[in-house]
């Protein structure tokens, strides 16, 4: 199984299909499973009812950290119009430019953020536009520098937590990346969501918070474990 895999995705896994959106995993056969993920947002200028009395279901819709591929575009399109591309962390610049162009949006990055992106972006600070999502700094290194998204309900990260087997350790379901095992970010006690959308593996659906906890308060402890998993993963 190759680490990560280039050239144009063909075949996307569709993953975290919930109210307020979607996920996918362009490349289901990598080692590092990137996940992308899109938020449906209530649109600003959606009428209350419609001419039949019925609710109009617009949304904006805001990607966040894409791998572009076959039928992103169509996914896209069932929630909505939209909005903007959001990157979360320095790596993952991804396929932000594609999606933002192909659309016609703005990139939308934390002004501490500095991904290597030939475009013009757009810093946002403490929420994200015309959303409930806060924009929360989960890590503060020299090499890296990272945000989260979160509603209360809904937590996207970059690498702050994953569901892959390199980032696991014993019968974690979601755990801490292996560079931050042994001094977990404090940001992470602050998150009490009931799912929990990352950009490597399929999304913590139930349980979040608890797991979310467990992964946490062990992330030292299994620290080793989680290491000798990694290192197994990528050289098999």
């Amino acid at each position: 199984m190759p680490i990560k895999q280039t050239g144009r995705a063909t075949d996307i896994k569709v993953i975290d299909r919930f109210d307020g959106g979607v996920g996918w995993i362009a490349y289901p056969d990598e080692t590092m499973q990137r996940a992308s993920h899109a938020l449906a947002v209530p649109s600003d200028d959606e009428d209350d009812e419609d001419d039949n009395d019925e609710a109009d279901t617009a949304a904006d819709v805001w990607v966040v950290d894409p791998v572009d591929g076959d039928g992103v575009d169509e996914l896209l399109a069932d929630l909505g119009d939209v909005t903007g591309v959001v990157v979360l962390m320095d790596r993952h610049a991804r396929d932000a430019e594609a999606i933002a162009d192909r659309h016609d949006v703005p990139i939308y990055v934390p002004s501490y953020v500095e991904p290597e992106i030939d475009a013009p972006t757009q810093p946002i600070t403490d929420t994200l536009p015309g959303t409930d999502f806060d924009v929360v700094r989960t890590v503060d290194w020299p090499i890296w520098d990272e945000a989260a998204l979160y509603d209360g309900e809904t937590l996207v990260v970059g690498d702050l937590v994953g569901t892959v087997e390199y980032f696991l350790a014993g019968r974690e379901r979601v755990g801490v990346h292996p560079m931050l095992r042994v001094s977990p970010p404090d940001a992470l006690r602050r998150f009490t969501p009931e799912r929990v959308l990352t950009g490597h593996g399929e999304g913590l659906m139930q349980d979040a918070t608890r797991e979310l906890e467990y992964a946490t308060d062990g992330a030292r402890r299994r620290a080793p474990k989680a290491w000798l998993k990694g290192v197994t993963s990528f050289l098999s």
